[in-house]
């Protein structure tokens, strides 16, 4: 199998639910040839800062340009570990990012828990680098609306991906090969 190859280092950074088989991060992460990913969390597994360490640790890691690819709570540990560091970022693809004032089903954090462990309140002035937003327009975790508020706020650019539900292999995704034309993208 031929891997895609990019200037940068991809870091991965998976959502709380961290590295699932079949997940389309996981799934792309056996596609590149130069990748990394943040390592799952061994306690403290929603503490927000915790999770912003996580981050910071992976990037020391690593020399050179960095493009990172981040979903759900990925994407809302980003935007607190850029308002934190400053370290110069490629881009950023953010995907399906939740809302952390909208009403998770059962099974997800609760608002209340999420403030309590320091997600709230997310940053919400501009990333300092280049971010492309993958937005769902019937994400259970975000309406398509509050997904759009955040990409204005970060500066990054919308894509509305449609009805794909929350990017995951419960919404029908394992695999999502948009997402390696758009880190290619973001490489260029």
């Amino acid at each position: 199998m031929n891997k895609l190859q990019t200037a940068a280092t991809v870091l991965i950074v998976p959502g709380l639910r961290e590295h699932v088989a079949e997940h389309w991060q996981t799934l792309l992460e056996a596609r590149l040839s130069n990748v990394r990913s943040v390592a799952p969390l061994e306690t403290d597994k929603l503490d927000c800062a915790a999770r912003v360490r996580a981050i910071q640790h992976a990037l020391e890691q690593i020399d050179g340009p960095v493009i990172l690819v981040a979903h759900s709570a990925g994407v809302l540990m980003v935007a607190h570990w850029a308002a934190q560091h400053s370290r110069p970022i490629k881009g950023a693809l953010l995907a399906a990012p939740p809302d952390l004032h909208a009403t998770w089903p059962q099974g997800y954090p609760s608002p209340e828990t999420l403030r309590t462990h320091g997600w709230d309140p997310l940053p919400e002035g501009p990333l300092p680098f280049r971010s492309l937003v993958a937005a769902s327009t019937n994400d259970h975790l975000a309406s398509l609306q509050a997904v759009t508020r955040m990409a204005e706020g970060w500066g990054s650019e919308l894509l509305n991906l449609g009805d794909v539900g929350h990017l995951n292999p419960a919404a029908g995704y394992g695999a999502w090969p948009q997402a390696e034309a758009l880190i290619q993208q973001l490489d260029r």
